[in-house]
C-alpha cells in the first residue's frame, strides 16, 4: 500500500501523523509524509519519503481569501499525487488542502483527529468552550436555543470550504466539518474522555496516538517527595505564566518540580526555587512514569501521554483546544482544570494539594492507563487506514 500522510507543522498536531506513518512503515507500507520542513530528517530517518508543506495557508475559516488559497494549495498538490500514486491519504483535522486534493483526484481519504471528536450534539457544548455537559434537561434546552449563535463560526467556515469546493469542481457540503471524511475519522483520543453519544459508522476513537523525539535523559532532584511535572504550551502560553505561577505556588511544598517551556529555549531565564528544575526540553518517556501529578496547558498531547502512564492531571487552559482537554479530563475524574481566569498561585497550590490527597484521581488515571496498555491506539489507527485502502 502507498499511503500518504499529511499535517501542519505544530508538534501537537503533526506527532499523531509521525505515531501512525510509523506503524504504517513498520507493517510494510510505503509511506510518503507531507509537512512542515522543520520534520524532514525526523520523516527520513524512519526511512519515510517526505515531501515539505506549501508555504499557504490550508484551512477555511481564515478570514477573506481564505478559501481561494486553500483551493490553489489543493491544485498544488495533484502532481505530488500523480507521481507517488497513493492508495489513501490520512490528513489531520486542520489541513484541508490534502484533503479536497485526494477527493479532487479520486483517492479514498481519512481524518486524523488528534482530540475529543468536535462534533458536539445540539443539546451540549459547542466545541471547544469547555463546558461541562448540562445534568438538568434544562440547562440542556438552554444550550439548544443558543445553538445558532454558537454555530455562526461553523457556518462561516462552511461557506469559505464550500468556496474552495467549487472552485475545484467539488460538490459543496452540507455539514459543519465538512473537512472530516466520510470515509474514515480517527479520533486519537481515549474513549474514556468522549461524551456518551451515537457514533456514526465511520468514526472510530482509537485511542492516543502517542509520538515523542528522541531526548537526554536528566537527573532528578533527589527526594521521596511527589514528583510534579509542569509543562507549558509553547503555541499558547508563549509567556510561560504557568511555569512561572506554579513555581511560585509549589516552592515551599513538599514536593519536587520538574518544569519544561517545551523548546521556548527560556528555561535558562528562569529561576528555579530549591525544590525544582526548570529545562527547555524533558523527556515525557523518563519522567511521566515516575510522576505522581501533571501541570499542564491541556495540549492533547501532553493529556494523553499523563494519563497512558496512570498520571492525573490539572489543566489550566490557555486556549484553542485546551479548555475542552481541560473539562473531559475532570468530567472523567482523572484530574481538575484551574481555568485561566482563576491561575494564580494560590488556586493552583490549593489545586495541586487536593490532587496529590485524593486516591480517586490517581485511581481513574490507572484504570484509563490500563485500558491504554490493552488497546494500541496507532495499530488500531493502522487497520482501520488498510481496510480503507483495500476497499
Amino acid at each position: 500500500m502507498r499511503a500518504m500522510l499529511t499535517s501542519v507543522g505544530l508538534a501537537g498536531h503533526v506527532f499523531p501523523v509521525l505515531a501512525l506513518a510509523r506503524q504504517l512503515r513498520a507493517r510494510g507500507h510505503e509511506v510518503l509524509v507531507e509537512t512542515s520542513e522543520r520534520w524532514r530528517d525526523t520523516v527520513e530517518g524512519m526511512e519515510m519519503r517526505f515531501a515539505p508543506a506549501h508555504g499557504i495557508p490550508r484551512r477555511a475559516g481564515n478570514g477573506a481569501g481564505a478559501a481561494p488559497t486553500l483551493a490553489h494549495a489543493a491544485r498544488s498538490l495533484l502532481p505530488t499525487l500523480r507521481e507517488f500514486r497513493p492508495d489513501v491519504i490520512v490528513s489531520d483535522l486542520f489541513t484541508l488542502a490534502p484533503a479536497l486534493a485526494a477527493e479532487a483526484a479520486g483517492v479514498p481519504r481519512a481524518s486524523l483527529i488528534h482530540h475529543p471528536y468536535p462534533v458536539s450534539e445540539p443539546t451540549r457544548p459547542s466545541f471547544p468552550l469547555g463546558f461541562l455537559p448540562p445534568r438538568q434537561p434544562l440547562a440542556a434546552g438552554a444550550w439548544r436555543a443558543v445553538r445558532p449563535l454558537l454555530d455562526l463560526r461553523l457556518r462561516r467556515g462552511r461557506r469559505e470550504l464550500n468556496e474552495a469546493r467549487a472552485a475545484l469542481g467539488l460538490p459543496g457540503a452540507r455539514r459543519f466539518y465538512g473537512s472530516i471524511s466520510e470515509g474514515l475519522a480517527l479520533v486519537a483520543t481515549f474513549p474514556q474522555l468522549e461524551y456518551p453519544r451515537r457514533w456514526p459508522a465511520h468514526v472510530h476513537v482509537t485511542g492516543p496516538m502517542i509520538f515523542e523525539l528522541p531526548h537526554p535523559e536528566i537527573e532528578l532532584l533527589e527526594g521521596a517527595e511527589p514528583l510534579v511535572v509542569v509543562a507549558a504550551s509553547s503555541a499558547q502560553d508563549p509567556e510561560l505564566t504557568l511555569v512561572r505561577i506554579a513555581l511560585e505556588a509549589l516552592q515551599d511544598e513538599p514536593v519536587r518540580v520538574v518544569a519544561t517551556t517545551s523548546g521556548t529555549g527560556a528555561a535558562r531565564e528562569e529561576r528555579a526555587p530549591d525544590n525544582a528544575m526548570v529545562l527547555d526540553w524533558v523527556s515525557y518517556a523518563q519522567v511521566m512514569p515516575r510522576a505522581s501529578l501533571v501541570v499542564c496547558s491541556g495540549g492533547h498531547g501532553t493529556v494523553a501521554r499523563a494519563l497512558a502512564d496512570g498520571v492525573p492531571l490539572l489543566v489550566s487552559p490557555a486556549g484553542a483546544d485546551q479548555p475542552e482537554n481541560g473539562a473531559r479530563v475532570t468530567w472523567a475524574g482523572a484530574g481538575l482544570m484551574l481555568p485561566g481566569r482563576l491561575l494564580g498561585p494560590r488556586p493552583l497550590r490549593w489545586a495541586v494539594r487536593r490532587l496529590l490527597a485524593d486516591r480517586r484521581f490517581t485511581d481513574r488515571a490507572a484504570q484509563i492507563a490500563a485500558w491504554s496498555r490493552r488497546n494500541d491506539g496507532t495499530a488500531r489507527g493502522a487497520e482501520l487506514v488498510e481496510r480503507l485502502a483495500s476497499r
